[in-house]
């Protein structure tokens, strides 16, 4: 992996970024109110069951009390109604508990230790996201900090990264075996031999086996490295290995990583019966109270399904807090529309002038690349298949995809902000708040932040070239004042007691 150095800018500048995010994740841990983030109490009953009864917990009918879940959950969950019979997270893997167990030990099960275990979880996963952009584009560094930055300040992912649960750790082992698979694809064409090619599969396995007992969102590494096998026998390697060669490279990643798993699985088929690998099954038989996406369908109808699905996925991918319960202001959610759209508008145009200058990647990038976008495209697909089943229009669940996911926006705000594109973009905005304003499509507030955002597009334009760091900054700087605002103005005004 590469080392942290001072004498490239994302060595003296990521800390930059971490120590700031391990600031705004100590205040989010500190100030959100006990609980009021989701499915906390079910992650900490794990966490607690482990570290007192020292066996791993069954999920059991009754583990999810709808009706007192509700209950609580309006009540603002007070010193007097006990989290004890929130479980319903007790099919989970256990990785991220048995992690946790000593932290629960030495601070007397006190929360807050358990959510700052989690804000440093993250902070290695920022190291990551730096290290796997580097390892893809090494002539990129401010790129690597820009993806690292959407990370460490994305409102919703550094609440979530500020609460106990399993979510950061399996984000950071998925992250691991995307940067390790980089690193095998790259080696293809950099003649580093046999040997280092089986230490990355190895590598991955083990990695990968101990994401398969972190979470089940994890389970996409093992289609993708596979995948990567493939693409690195058959397109990369310039004397490709017989079959025989490709056979050994899977065994050598499979072996480890479904070693790891299999004692797991088969005490889940032990208990749950019917295959079921991960408890997922019994998990649907117990959480009968929750709301499925047919029953709402049938009460409300296929558009408004739709309508809310984009809606809610987008706020709660930016920040919807609580247990979904605390809505930023209107108007925020407007300046975060805007900053998806100009990373959106920039990472197209950032396509189209790449595909333009193609030769100039190599057949191991082109891999890379791919991969990253698959990962995104497997992450998608799970999340719009779990929403078949159960109304879960939460964004967070995406955040398995936050590599390529940052890698994007990186990429589009930096095409946008480059100095060529500011007159035009300047006069689409203003166009475009002026028109649907007069059509009636957009309110006054909206309109008139897309007219002063093509106004600051305008001034872009005339400002030094010296300045351009600093303009390249922005969109990273609006998501602080957003962190901000988020915990002070929202989350604990609404959340407290």
């Amino acid at each position: 992996m590469p080392q942290l150095s001072l004498t490239r800018p994302s060595g003296w500048l990521l800390p930059a970024i971490i120590l700031p995010y391990l600031i705004l994740g100590a205040l989010y841990a500190l100030y959100t109110p006990a609980w009021q983030a989701p499915d906390e109490p079910a992650h900490y009953n794990y966490v607690q069951y482990l570290a007192e009864q020292r066996r791993f917990p069954v999920l059991k009918p009754g583990d999810y009390p709808a009706a007192y879940l509700e209950e609580i959950k309006a009540a603002r969950f007070p010193p007097e109604m006990s989290i004890a019979p929130i479980r319903y997270e007790f099919h989970q893997p256990p990785l991220y508990y048995l992690l946790a167990v000593p932290v629960y030990g030495v601070s007397g099960g006190a929360l807050l230790p358990l959510r700052l275990f989690s804000v440093a979880l993250g902070a290695l996963l920022l190291l990551v996201v730096d290290w796997t952009v580097l390892a893809l584009a090494p002539d990129r560094p401010f790129l690597a900090l820009g993806a690292t930055a959407f990370v460490a300040f994305l409102p919703m992912h550094l609440a979530m990264t500020a609460a106990a649960n399993n979510d950061v750790l399996a984000e950071l082992l998925l992250a691991i075996i995307l940067l390790l698979t980089i690193r095998y694809l790259k080696d293809a064409v950099a003649a580093a031999g046999e040997g280092r090619a089986t230490q990355l599969l190895v590598l991955l396995g083990i990695t990968t086996g101990l994401g398969l007992i972190t979470k089940s969102s994890v389970y996409i590494a093992l289609p993708l490295v596979l995948v990567a096998i493939v693409a690195r026998h058959l397109w990369l390697d310039e004397d490709p290995p017989p079959l025989t060669g490709t056979i050994k490279a899977v065994a050598l990643y499979l072996l480890p990583a479904l070693g790891l798993a299999l004692p797991w699985w088969l005490r889940n088929i032990a208990l749950y019966g019917d295959l079921d690998l991960l408890g997922l099954g019994r998990h649907d038989q117990v959480v009968a109270g929750q709301l499925r996406t047919v029953e709402f369908i049938a009460q409300y109808g296929p558009a408004r399904l739709a309508q809310d699905f984009f809606t809610t996925s987008f706020r709660s991918f930016w920040g919807q807090f609580g247990w979904m319960g605390v809505l930023l202001d209107a108007r925020l959610y407007q300046i975060m529309a805007i900053l998806s759209a100009l990373a959106l508008i920039g990472f197209l145009l950032w396509v189209l002038r790449m595909w333009r200058h193609r030769g100039g990647f190599a057949a191991w990038q082109w891999a890379a690349g791919g991969l990253l976008a698959l990962s995104g495209l497997f992450t998608l697909a799970a999340y719009i298949w779990y929403n078949t089943s159960f109304l879960q229009h939460q964004g967070r669940y995406l955040f398995s995809a936050l590599v390529p996911i940052s890698l994007a926006v990186a990429l589009g705000w930096r095409e946008t902000l480059r100095r060529e594109r500011a007159l035009p973009l300047a006069a689409l905005l203003v166009a475009s708040g002026v028109v649907l304003r007069l059509a009636g499509g957009l309110g006054n507030w909206p309109a008139l932040m897309l007219v002063a955002a093509g106004g600051a597009f305008g001034l872009r334009r005339f400002l030094p070239g010296s300045w351009d760091p600093w303009v390249d900054a922005v969109p990273y700087s609006l998501l602080i004042l957003l962190d901000l605002a988020g915990l002070f103005l929202f989350i604990i005004p609404q959340l407290r007691s």
